[in-house]
């Protein structure tokens, strides 16, 4: 079983983990090599902590049951953070008023309409604070971009980010009015 919830202060090493597995498996060619074998689960875990901490939209995908090892208790597979947009910052744009950070699902849970609730998730937790839009920057080639289309996001942007002290190109997505991704959808993601 698949269950979705607003993360907790244990959970912060297990999104670490997967935040890096995620990249891991993502970004090969992408991004350097060196750079992907040093991320660090117990940085990503700090930097989530004080995101929980500091009452940040963290929600997680937990699976139960049938869906993992006989004995063992549920385990986090994904999870996305949402917060309310910042002004515009260096080298980025504020696309609308809330912003999805981040979204990453373990690769053995793609395709079970995991990433399409967490981003319901993120949606619900944005309207809830008063936001009528939403957006989020993915890097350009990631190949799961497509997916943030199927969901109705339209790319209304291009920027640079700098990573590992290279200047990648990402895409910002936006989704108004935000109510279309609270919409059920048919399609997988």
């Amino acid at each position: 079983m698949i269950a979705l919830r607003k993360a907790r202060l244990a959970d912060a090493i297990a999104i670490g983990a997967v935040h890096v597995a995620a990249w891991r498996n993502t970004y090969p060619g992408i991004l350097p090599d060196t750079y992907l074998a040093n991320l660090s689960v117990s940085r990503q875990a700090a930097h989530y902590d004080a995101a929980i901490r500091g009452g940040a939209g963290v929600f997680v995908a937990t699976a139960s049951g049938a869906d993992v090892p006989l004995g063992s208790g549920p385990r986090i597979i994904g999870f996305a953070t949402a917060k309310r947009a910042l002004h515009a910052e260096e080298g980025a744009r504020r696309l609308a008023d809330g912003e999805v950070e981040t979204l990453y699902v373990l690769d053995d849970w793609r395709d079970r309409g995991v990433g399409r609730r967490l981003m319901c998730s993120a949606a619900a937790h944005l309207c809830d604070m008063g936001c009528s839009s939403a957006f989020l920057w993915v890097l350009r080639d990631n190949p799961s971009r497509w997916f943030y289309q199927r969901l109705g996001g339209k790319p209304m942007a291009e920027a640079q980010i700098q990573i590992a002290g290279r200047s990648v190109p990402q895409t910002g997505f936006v989704w108004e009015p935000i109510q279309q991704l609270l919409a059920p959808s048919t399609q997988p993601s």
